[in-house]
């Protein structure tokens, strides 16, 4: 069995443009979404500003978080097929119904949560890793001459 992943050729600024794609979008989906996802976890607004957490530390989270997520759907859209935009989409919504709907599924049924809030907080990773997918499925890097 051949290695395949010599052939994986990570594109740096494109896995950093997506997480930063990702990360604007996320800005705006829960500051759109922000009355019904406070309510679907049962806080308020001055609830998270007294929690005390570092504002740094939940940016740079996310931030980090994206940039893995996209590192990873680049490296498997690679490893399955032609390096494409649309594959780039089609595969982030692959790996977002096969762990990330699934995962939170099962997380919030167990939790009693609503329907309302996993489409909330589920939807815009399906969003998000689409968006990430087609940057690091169409920005290819440059064969070196």
């Amino acid at each position: 069995m051949s290695d395949s992943s010599s052939s994986v050729r990570q594109n740096f600024w494109a896995i950093f443009v997506a997480a930063i794609a990702c990360f604007l979008l996320e800005a705006g989906w829960y500051t759109t979404l922000q009355k019904p996802w406070l309510e679907g976890i049962g806080r308020t607004e001055k609830d998270l500003m007294a929690a005390g957490v570092n504002p740094a530390l939940q940016y740079g989270t996310a931030f980090v978080a994206a940039a893995v997520i996209a590192a990873a759907l680049s490296r498997v859209i690679q490893l399955t097929g032609p390096q494409t935009a649309l594959r780039g989409i089609k595969v982030a919504a692959i790996m977002w119904v096969g762990f990330v709907l699934t995962t939170w599924a099962t997380e919030y049924v167990f939790e009693a949560r609503t329907l309302k809030l996993l489409g909330i907080n589920a939807g815009f990773w399906l969003l998000g890793m689409m968006l990430m997918g087609v940057i690091v499925g169409a920005w290819k890097k440059k064969a070196k001459v």
